[in-house]
């Protein structure tokens, strides 16, 4: 396991405290990087491959509006991610940051211990009161996990 890194500034914009604590940065990839410190793993929601960056990161294929190619897949990603932080500054995005971002941030806070039927209520009180877009993504995270 890495040593524990510096965390997100918890008053810093997109930052989400997940009720264990736990620091996750939500954050639309068309906006530029914030400034402070960078992820040291980030899980990229996209249609197509993402850039090249200089931190880990995973790409899961999950097109705009829509839900994850692979399910399992996305599942494994957001469970790896959540795992990560624990203990590194892990940043969520997509092109937005609302619809798959806000998804997939749902999905960490039932991971951590919110109900599912609550998960999006509380990511849109805590991230962005937009997160989460479609019927199907809500659905989704109703869900979760799978």
């Amino acid at each position: 396991m890495p040593e524990p890194v510096e965390s997100w500034d918890p008053s810093a914009a997109g930052v989400l405290r997940l009720p264990s604590g736990r620091l996750v940065r939500g954050r639309g990839l068309s906006k530029p990087l914030p400034a402070g410190p960078v992820p040291t793993f980030a899980l990229y929601l996209l249609g197509r491959a993402p850039g090249a960056v200089e931190w880990e990161s995973r790409w899961v294929r999950w097109p705009d509006f829509r839900l994850p190619a692979d399910r399992a897949a996305a599942a494994d990603a957001l469970r790896d991610a959540w795992e990560r932080a624990a203990q590194e500054r892990v940043e969520v995005a997509c092109a937005g940051g609302r619809g798959r971002t806000g998804t997939a941030l749902a999905c960490l806070a039932v991971l951590d211990g919110v109900p599912a039927a609550d998960a999006v209520g509380y990511v849109r009180e805590h991230y962005d009161r937009h997160a989460v877009e479609t019927p199907w993504q809500r659905r989704f995270v109703g869900r979760f996990p799978q």
